[in-house]
């Protein structure tokens, strides 16, 4: 499985975007989060990829400075009350940590996630031991994180052991007190 085959993967979680409306206010592009009803000041999303609802399909593009998409083919100006969803990012050291793991690995952990309802979008911490250790010894230890999907918190213990074999064992516990335990050893 390839670097797009992941991207792939990762473009159909559930909450990869923000969804909202766009509004000009006072000479500033204002966004309003669906979920939240939070005003953000569009800047903040500057060069980011997004999607534009125009003529009854999602357009993508990427956000530019003076309130527009510019897609592949064309720069798209917004309009006041225009849908638009905006491309979370990945925590970065989750981001670094799913790059480690193989596919099988990758694979089983994503689905024990969905399975469990939550999006690998709903993390909000991560410690990625495997970013302290350097790639050429032998790497051992466990990973934390922390996932919100809104209505419940799930706590993912990662452990790893990375010698001649390869063994990947992820422990995901809920606050409700259900857990799965997830091993993929190489």
């Amino acid at each position: 499985m390839g670097k797009w085959d992941r991207n792939q993967l990762l473009e159909q979680q559930i909450r990869s975007y923000q969804q909202g409306v766009v509004e000009y206010i006072r000479q500033e592009w204002i966004f309003f989060d669906d979920e939240s009803d939070e005003a953000i000041n569009l800047e903040l999303f500057e060069q980011k990829e997004v999607q534009l609802y125009r003529q009854h399909q999602w357009i993508h593009g990427i956000l530019t400075a003076d309130g527009a998409v510019q897609t592949e083919s064309k720069l798209i100006m917004l309009h006041d009350s225009d849908q638009l969803r905006i491309k979370k990012s990945l925590v970065y050291s989750l981001e670094l940590l799913l790059d480690e793991l193989n596919d099988d690995a990758f694979l089983h952990f994503l689905s024990g996630l969905n399975s469990m309802q939550f999006s690998i979008y709903d993390c909000i911490y991560c410690y990625n031991h495997l970013a302290f250790l350097n790639r050429n010894d032998i790497r051992q230890g466990t990973n934390f994180i922390i996932f919100d999907n809104g209505d419940q918190i799930c706590s993912v213990h990662h452990h790893f052991s990375y010698m001649e074999k390869r063994s990947d064992r992820f422990e995901l516990t809920i606050n409700t007190g259900k857990r799965i335990i997830l091993e993929k050893l190489e």
